[in-house]
C-alpha cells in the first residue's frame, strides 16, 4: 500500500543522526512485534496497546524511513525486502538496549551491585585491599572497578561519571563535589641509610634545604604538599627527579639520588631511613569524594556509609599520622 507523504513528513537524507533516531527509537519495537507475528491485531494485544495506535505508528514510521515495510494482505501482514532489511538492524538495536537496561539494573543491585571506586597509588598495596575486605565481610557479592590514579585525574573521572567515590589527598573544595576527610597520614623524610642524617630519628626540614629531592610529577598531590611544606620550611626544594610512583623514589632515594618527603610504606623498605619531620605540620590529608547531587545506587550508598564509618581509622596504626 502506498503513502502519499509531503516533504515536510519524510526526514531528508540530509537530516541528523540524532533527529532521526529520536523520531524512529520509539516505534522500533512496535515494528518488531509487527514483524515477529505478522499480524497487527496480535500484536498490538501483545504489547497492550489499541490496535488503532499501532497501526498509525507504522504509517508514520514508514512515512518518517521513505520506504515500505509491510506488504499488506488483509489482516496480515509480511515484511518487504526493505523491511527485512531494517528488522536485522533493529533486532541488534533493540538487543542491546536490553543487554544495557540488564547491565546497569544489575550494577545498581543492592546485594551484587557494583562500585567505580579510585584510589592513590600509595593506598593500592594495603589501605585499599583491606577496606573491601572488611566490607566484603557484610556485602559479599558487590563488585568493584579500581582505577589507581593520582589526585586531579580521579577527580576528572569522578567529574565525568566514571567513577562513583575515591580516596584523594588534598581533599578537594570545588564546586560541584562533596568532600569528607577519613584520616590523616605524617609525611617523613627519607634519605639513604648511609646519609648524614640517617643516624637520627627526627629532624627539622629546614636542615634538608641543601639536598637534593625526589618527588612525585608536577599534578600529583603529594609534589603539592612537598613544595608546600618546604616553603613552609624557608626553601624551595633542588629537584633531580620526579616520578608517579612513591616505591619508585624511595628506590632512587636507597639509590643515593636525593632525599624525599613522603607517607610511611606499607612495608619498610631496606636501604632507606625514615625520619619524622618536626617543627611544623608535616601530614597529608585522606578524604573521600563525590559528585553533589549525584544519585546513589544502593551499592555506593552501602561503601559511601562504611567509608565514612572509617574515619580516624581508615589507615593501619603504621602509616597513620602519630599524635
Amino acid at each position: 500500500m502506498a503513502h502519499k507523504q509531503s516533504s515536510e513528513a519524510r526526514l531528508s537524507p540530509s537530516s541528523d543522526t540524532e533527529d532521526i533516531v529520536t523520531t524512529l527509537a520509539p516505534r522500533l519495537s512496535y515494528f518488531a512485534a509487527v514483524a515477529r507475528t505478522e499480524h497487527v491485531t496480535r500484536a498490538a494485544h501483545e504489547l497492550g496497546i489499541p490496535q488503532s495506535t499501532l497501526s498509525r505508528a507504522l504509517v508514520r514510521l514508514e512515512q518518517d524511513l521513505g520506504v515500505e515495510l509491510f506488504a499488506r494482505h488483509g489482516r496480515t501482514v509480511s515484511l518487504t525486502p526493505a523491511g527485512r532489511t531494517f528488522l536485522t538492524s533493529v533486532d541488534k538495536a533493540l538487543a542491546e538496549v536490553g543487554r544495557a537496561a540488564e547491565s546497569v539494573r544489575a550494577d545498581a543491585d543492592p546485594a551484587s551491585g557494583k562500585v567505580a571506586f579510585g584510589f592513590l597509588h600509595t593506598m593500592g598495596s594495603e589501605t585499599v585491599p583491606g577496606l573491601i575486605r572488611a566490607f566484603r565481610a557484610d556485602h559479599p557479592r558487590i563488585r568493584f572497578s579500581l582505577v589507581q590514579n593520582y589526585g586531579e585525574a580521579m577527580l576528572e573521572r569522578l567529574r565525568a561519571g566514571e567513577l562513583d567515590l575515591c580516596l584523594t589527598s588534598p581533599i578537594p573544595d570545588a564546586p560541584g563535589l562533596v568532600a569528607r576527610r577519613l584520616d590523616e597520614q605524617r609525611l617523613r623524610l627519607v634519605v639513604p641509610d648511609e646519609h648524614r642524617l640517617a643516624g637520627r630519628k627526627r629532624v627539622r626540614l629546614a636542615e634538608a634545604a641543601d639536598e637534593t629531592f625526589v618527588t612525585l610529577e608536577p599534578g600529583y598531590g603529594l609534589r603539592r604538599i612537598t613544595d608546600g611544606l618546604c616553603t613552609e620550611a624557608g626553601f624551595k626544594p633542588r629537584i633531580a627527579f620526579e616520578g608517579e610512583e612513591t616505591e619508585t623514589l624511595r628506590g632512587l632515594v636507597a639509590a643515593g639520588l636525593g632525599v624525599a618527603l613522603l607517607p610511611p610504606p606499607a612495608v619498610p623498605r631496606p636501604g632507606v631511613v625514615e625520619l619524622t619531620v618536626t617543627g611544623q605540620r608535616a601530614v597529608r590529608e585522606i578524604g573521600v569524594a563525590w559528585l553533589d547531587g549525584h544519585p546513589d545506587t544502593p551499592p555506593v550508598a552501602a561503601f559511601k556509609k562504611f567509608l565514612l564509618s572509617r574515619r580516624g581509622k581508615l589507615l593501619s596504626e603504621w602509616t597513620r599520622a602519630e599524635e
